[in-house]
């Protein structure tokens, strides 16, 4: 099962924030956001302080695919 943040990206969007922006305002490492952009693994504490920022909930920024799913994606 892989994550995906595609949600996140399109709520940075919707909210006119850039991804430094984010980092900045979550307080999270350039390293964490690298994860994200790549669609890895980050910590609980990451998601966390991302969605107290964004003033959201993990199912508004995060989704798990199942390998069909992610099959189709590419």
């Amino acid at each position: 099962m892989a994550v995906c943040y595609d949600k996140l990206w399109k709520l940075l969007i919707d909210k006119k924030m850039k991804k430094i922006e984010l980092m900045r305002k979550a307080k999270i490492s350039s390293n964490a956001l690298a994860h994200l952009s790549k669609d890895e693994p980050v910590s609980i504490e990451c998601i966390e302080k991302i969605c107290t920022t964004l003033n959201c909930t993990p199912n508004d920024i995060l989704e798990f695919l199942t390998v069909q799913s992610e099959e189709r994606k590419r």
